[in-house]
């Protein structure tokens, strides 16, 4: 009889209690904490933190991709870990080990696969979305089977992806159709060590940056028979050479309706080419080795963080100028930049102060900051809908 009045009290009370308001997924994302091996889920209607995920690895290097319902956050570690994340609960679904050293990953056009671009050992892999079962190992040789890192692994209309071989100076483009015997086409002879890459927002242009040799090499996916076309040769011919403190990242390219702007490789500079020619139009100084170059979603700004000594600092381009027109002093360590999926906000991550903060574009005012431990990556699950991100 006790029992069956409590059973009464508990139904009651669950009766009594509000359903949990349901939630979607669009304004939500994903923080690194790089030290930690974990993530913070966050939502960017209030700035808020709802979850922090914990064991995930070795992140000192981590990027993410997202499902195409925004629902799950693939996330690639350093040591080869492929992660599962549920962004509506919180939770770590599962976990691969699927390499010794990984360096990013891509998702297929139609969200049913997730490729992972590996240093050990050199080559591609192809998962199933939903189970993590692999699906394909692409080893990447070349000249008598020498194996290579792969880098700037991207996904591309009609269901493929596009990576370079970093010692092999090749482009494949990997047709993943059938993702268990997937077809490659292979572009050699691109340059000297190319280190990333990045794809234009439409599909179209892959163009892969050069540590070896100044340049860049583009590759169009519209026209594959014109092959590899050197761009911005020899950018640099005429100022003196600098020690590389970091590398910069492609990812975050910016693009106008007539412009595109690329990080310079050791230099002080922001590399203007007109997307039509592709010819360098300007070098924007700056203040200091650029690591990202990104556009606001509209493409009225590009932010511009900076290699160390000079991390600290953040620089905005206005691109009917072609100038900066702001410099801001934000804290030690910025190594990351996300733009809002409408551009009114872009979150920073600040390394060294343990914090993320958020800032207005319009206004360039502080518009909030949230503790995180170490944080590098900041990716938001509107990714889901961009190609090449």
């Amino acid at each position: 009889m006790i029992k069956f009045l409590s059973l009464i009290v508990v139904a009651v009370f669950s009766l009594s209690l509000p359903a949990a308001e349901p939630r979607g997924t669009g304004d939500m994302g994903i923080i690194i904490e790089r030290a930690n091996g974990s993530v913070l889920i966050i939502e960017t209607t209030h700035n808020s933190q709802l979850y922090r995920v914990e064991g995930l690895g070795d992140l000192s290097h981590a990027s993410a991709v997202f499902s195409r319902d925004e629902r799950h956050a693939y996330v690639f570690g350093r040591d080869g870990g492929l992660s599962k994340i549920d962004l509506l609960s919180g939770t770590l679904l599962k976990r691969v080990m699927q390499a010794g050293n990984s360096i990013g990953g891509a998702i297929s056009q139609d969200g049913k696969i997730i490729a992972v671009s590996n240093y050990e050992p050199g080559g591609v892999k192809l998962f199933d979305s939903t189970s993590l079962e692999l699906l394909s190992d692409i080893p990447a040789h070349y000249a008598e089977s020498k194996q290579s890192k792969t880098v700037g692994l991207v996904d591309a209309p009609n269901q493929h992806f596009v990576f370079s071989l970093f010692e092999g100076n090749q482009i494949w483009l990997l047709d993943a159709h059938n993702p268990k015997q997937p077809k490659i086409q292979k572009f050699a002879d691109i340059g000297l060590q190319p280190y990333d890459a990045l794809i234009s927002s439409n599909g179209r242009f892959y163009i892969a940056g050069l540590f070896g040799e100044e340049g860049l090499a583009l590759l169009d996916l519209w026209q594959l028979d014109k092959g590899v076309q050197r761009i911005l040769p020899h950018y640099g011919k005429d100022d003196p050479k600098k020690p590389v403190y970091k590398m910069p990242h492609l990812e975050g390219w910016a693009l106008t309706d007539d412009y595109a702007l690329f990080p310079a490789v050791g230099r002080n500079d922001v590399l203007v080419a007109d997307r039509r020619t592709w010819q360098l139009v300007k070098k924007i100084p700056v203040y200091g080795q650029p690591v990202f170059v990104m556009s606001r979603p509209d493409g009225r700004q590009v932010w511009v963080n900076f290699a160390m000594p000079n991390n600290d600092t953040v620089q905005i381009i206005d691109t009917l100028k072609l100038a900066v027109m702001t410099t801001k002093k934000i804290g030690k360590g910025v190594l990351h930049m996300e733009f809002t999926p409408r551009g009114e906000a872009v979150w920073l991550s600040v390394r060294d102060e343990d914090k993320v903060q958020i800032y207005g574009t319009e206004d360039g005012q502080l518009r909030g900051e949230l503790p995180a431990h170490k944080p590098s990556g900041i990716f938001f699950a509107a990714r889901a809908h961009q190609s090449g991100l």
